[in-house]
């Protein structure tokens, strides 16, 4: 939110500078994002009277002036304006200024031969307005050589804070006020409150739809005169970006940046009987101020008269019933809506204003008579007229809890201890009542025995919900920078080990991914429709997301690692290793995976290889091998299978199971049409290990592994040559093979695959080497020959034979 330093100070009564503002407004939890003084720009310029005007000698539409700066002699300003004139007050760029609009830097020039000594300057050149039409002109007892931001009351720092969701009170200036007054930065001064009685009964206002809007004022004003609102005003609506539009919309926006309440105003001549604060009919529309026309469904709340909707109820007015220049008969709408329908309504237009930011986070249902009062005096004094009674519909709903509050929790809880009486004081200048109690619960005096107090929150503090956030509020007025660095006691010995057995997995496999050369990557959770159908679609999409780009949580990791690989490679890239670990959004729930990706060149050129190499589905496949059992998955017992899934190329893509069902990573090559969705060139290998399939270890008794006891015997290795179908997957006749004898094989794995001649079509050689590993004593050819007989039979059930 945005005010100026002046603005402030017409609530708070201090001597206090910017710096000690700014550095107190930080300290209290407002963080000010930043600090802006339009009269700085304006600094170099000054106001000046034209002594005379003569015509230019080369040009008709020019003319040069003799202008005095107040300073020295006067100077000769070749001038285009047509009101250019003597005696006019006006405002002078001299030489070394730069011009707002177009940051020229004005200097001692010749135009059309005769020197010129500075710039008269317009409202649009200074940014100060639309008008350039002419130069400006000020009254004529300006004070002449005054610096023009001086005189202008430009010289008024802009501050921008930024206000925390839960504190609706500070979203006008007098809410900042006032937490500066409590930080003892000054006094908040009193509102000037002057009720109008009016005459005659009050306008036709009533509610219909007591959730949405429990609570709506009124009151009439005829006669009024809509001009220009007051240099003031405009003044102070400028310097925080708001356009001045005409003295009754410019009350309405004052008052709700001045006092954080909204207001509206509507031109009665365009009203149809009376207003109602009803819901929204199926197929009503409304023109908003916007320009913009919205469907209303009957979950919204409006304004309507009898013939149409002319307000979104609290988000923004419709633009048949806004007030113009032939404005003479004004209805002042102050009411109150309910924040959750407010909040909902918004969504579902995906319209906001500042009436919705401040109404969504519950305005003071209390100061809807005082915002009323304010408004119609503002009126009658700015535009004239006459105002009717005041019409009450409906019941302000009762907020602000009344609850205990031991003031030793500032110290059990804050961190801090603070005397009860400062405690009550910060409470009290926030605007809480406080009460001591004694230990019958009756009030009593603070310097008697008293057991706690009895504290009523505001009913602008709808954020106060217990004892807590009183807890809160008086530290972050004391100063949380106070809170002492009170270390945590520590119990002796040796910690117990916090982490549990799935982060102890997570760690171990990014230890052992960027060991292996892997670079870890951190993509968003949420991803776009059309990247999220690219990998099945997603189960969950967000109602109201920030972007379209951020709207389906992802149901893979592949699009945001495959996003960030299409960047390094358009940034010149050769060869890229991804790896994330996260979280995939199914239909079921949660699913914990470590996706990688690998695309570029997987070997560099070079003399021994000659072309660069790239990436293939056995790199994903050892890859996955080494993951798995860094995370100690059974690896000698995974089966590779088919059925990758459609995002992975056919052919080149397979999955790794423990048992049928049961699958723990896929891998192998991408679909080309995968990637031309994500504009990738080149084949990209890629991997996904489901976290949560990898079966958990066994638990043992206590935490020292059983001695290594190597084989006293040395092992002894057979080679076996098999004709087998060219179908059959080599892991199958590994894997059968290493169980035809347990106790006798320790290890067997593929070292040839050879087709062609004295191979026949259809079937392929598969050559594999058996590790027998002796135990008590050395085995004879006899029991080499049974063992070797039993790979042969394993081998068989597969429909191998031994090549001869």
């Amino acid at each position: 939110m945005k005010f100026t330093l002046s603005w402030l100070r017409a609530h708070l009564d201090t001597d206090a500078d910017l710096p000690a503002i700014l550095e107190t407004l930080n300290r209290i939890g407002h963080e000010v994002e930043g600090v802006e003084n339009p009269g700085a720009a304006l600094a170099a310029f000054t106001v000046a009277r034209v002594l005379t005007a003569e015509r230019h000698p080369q040009a008709d539409k020019l003319q040069v002036l003799s202008v005095d700066t107040g300073a020295g002699e006067p100077l000769q300003v070749v001038c285009g304006a047509p009101n250019a004139r003597a005696g006019l007050v006006g405002v002078l760029g001299l030489p070394g200024a730069t011009v707002p609009s177009n940051g020229m830097v004005l200097k001692v020039s010749a135009i059309r031969g005769v020197e010129s000594n500075g710039m008269m300057c317009s409202s649009r050149e200074l940014e100060l307005g639309d008008d350039h039409d002419g130069i400006i002109e000020l009254p004529g007892d300006a004070p002449v050589g005054m610096s023009y931001p001086d005189y202008a009351g430009l010289d008024d720092p802009v501050i921008d804070v930024s206000i925390t969701p839960n504190r609706q009170d500070c979203m006008g200036v007098r809410g900042i006020a006032r937490d500066l007054a409590a930080a003892g930065l000054g006094t908040l001064r009193p509102l000037d409150i002057d009720p109008v009685a009016g005459d005659g009964a009050g306008p036709d206002v009533r509610i219909e739809d007591e959730a949405g809007c429990p609570a709506f004022y009124a009151q009439s004003v005829s006669g009024v005169t809509n001009g220009e609102s007051p240099d003031w005003m405009q003044r102070r609506l400028k310097a925080i970006g708001q356009k001045p539009i005409s003295a009754l919309v410019d009350i309405t926006n004052y008052l709700m940046i001045d006092l954080g309440r909204p207001l509206h105003v509507y031109d009665r001549a365009r009203l149809d009987g009376g207003l109602v604060a009803r819901r929204a009919r199926a197929g009503e529309q409304v023109l908003a101020l916007n320009g913009k026309s919205y469907a209303l469904d009957p979950t919204m709340t409006v304004i309507a008269d009898d013939g149409a909707v002319h307000d979104i109820g609290g988000i923004m007015g419709g633009e048949h019933s806004g007030c113009s220049d032939t404005t003479t008969e004004v209805l002042i709408e102050c009411a109150y809506f309910d924040p959750d329908h407010i909040a909902r309504t918004g969504q579902k237009l995906m319209l906001t204003s500042d009436a919705r930011s401040r109404f969504e986070r519950g305005v003071d249902p209390e100061f809807l008579d005082d915002g009323l009062a304010i408004a119609t005096r503002m009126v009658l004094d700015l535009c004239g007229g006459s105002a009717s009674g005041v019409t009450r519909a409906g019941r302000i709903p009762q907020v602000g809890i009344t609850t205990g509050y031991d003031p030793m929790l500032a110290e059990t809880l804050g961190g801090m201890a603070i005397p009860a009486a400062r405690q009550k004081d910060i409470l009290e200048s926030l605007g809480f009542t406080v009460e001591p109690l004694d230990g019958n619960g009756d009030p009593c005096d603070l310097d008697a025995a008293y057991d706690g107090f009895r504290v009523t929150a505001p009913s602008w503090r709808r954020d106060i919900d217990g004892a807590a956030d009183l807890v809160e509020e008086v530290i972050r007025i004391e100063g949380i920078d106070k809170v002492p660095s009170t270390p945590l006691p520590r119990s002796p010995g040796v910690a117990t080990p916090t982490a549990t057995p799935a982060q102890k997995l997570e760690r171990r496999l990014r230890r052992t991914a960027a060991a292996r050369g892997l670079h870890e990557a951190v993509t968003w959770s949420f991803i776009a429709q059309d990247e999220a159908d690219a990998v099945g679609g997603g189960a969950w999409t967000l109602a109201n997301p920030i972007s379209e780009e951020l709207k389906v949580m992802r149901p893979s990791l592949l699009p945001g690692l495959l996003m960030a690989a299409e960047r390094n490679l358009k940034r010149g890239a050769t060869s890229i290793r991804l790896f994330e670990l996260g979280r995939r959004y199914l239909a079921e729930g949660e699913r914990p995976t470590l996706t990688v990706l690998l695309t570029g060149d997987a070997r560099p050129r070079g003399w021994a290889t000659g072309k660069a190499q790239a990436f293939t589905a056995y790199d994903a496949k050892a890859e996955a091998l080494a993951l798995l059992e860094a995370a100690g998955a059974p690896v000698a017992n995974l089966q590779v299978m088919g059925e990758a899934g459609a995002a992975w190329h056919p052919g080149q893509s397979a999955t790794l199971r423990l048992g049928p069902k049961n699958v723990l990573a896929v891998f192998g090559m991408l679909h080309p049409a995968l990637l031309r969705t994500f504009d990738v060139a080149g084949p990209v290998a890629a991997i996904e290990i489901f976290l949560d399939a990898i079966p958990a270890k066994r638990e043992t008794a206590g935490f020292m592994r059983p001695a290594f006891a190597p084989p006293a015997l040395q092992a002894v290795t057979r080679d076996f040559a098999f004709i087998v179908p060219a179908e059959l997957a080599a892991g199958d006749l590994v894997r059968a093979v290493k169980g035809a004898d347990k106790a006798a094989i320790a290890d067997a794995r593929l070292f040839d695959l050879f087709t062609g001649a004295g191979v026949e079509e259809g079937r392929k050689s598969l050559a594999i080497e058996v590790t027998l590993q002796p135990g008590e004593k050395s085995f004879t050819d006899a029991d080499i020959k049974v063992i070797a007989d039993k790979v042969v039979a394993a081998a068989g059930k597969l429909g191998a034979t031994l090549r001869g």
